[in-house]
């Protein structure tokens, strides 16, 4: 019987929901999903310029766990560009270091600091928001 996988954690959701490519002919229906966690990887990595072995331990998992889902992040991204394909985020197994919140109007995703008792959205100050947390 197979190991149940925990959640790994993520410090931020992304501020994307998706990549679309530009300037392409024939349109692809198939789109890639990158996982939250996957994002966090290539962010820790490839942005934060972190060792794997510093990034794992940030994201609360061992090494090899991590350079998976590094290595599957770089697979999905490839694969997007090589076949013009969308990206999309999904949530997958994570969970975040904060309550982040998403605008159901503008989309803008952000946390709420805890001096602040109003719960509108930063960018548009919709009151229509929703806890990104599931």
């Amino acid at each position: 019987m197979a190991r149940r996988i925990s959640p790994r954690k993520v410090v931020a959701p992304p501020s994307f929901i998706g990549f679309k490519p530009y300037g392409v002919i024939t349109e692809n229906t198939d789109s890639v999903e990158l996982l939250y966690e996957e994002y966090e990887a290539l962010k820790l990595a490839d942005y934060d310029i972190m060792n794997h072995q510093e990034a794992s331990k940030l994201m609360g998992i061992s090494r090899p766990t991590f350079a998976r889902i590094y290595e599957s992040a770089r697979r999905k991204i490839a694969l997007a560009l090589v076949e013009a394909r969308e990206i999309k985020t999904s949530y997958g197994n994570a969970w975040m270091e904060k309550n982040w919140f998403v605008c159901n109007d503008c989309l803008a995703r952000f946390t709420i600091p805890k001096n602040i008792t109003a719960r509108t959205c930063p960018v548009c100050h919709s009151f229509n928001i929703a806890l990104l947390n599931v």
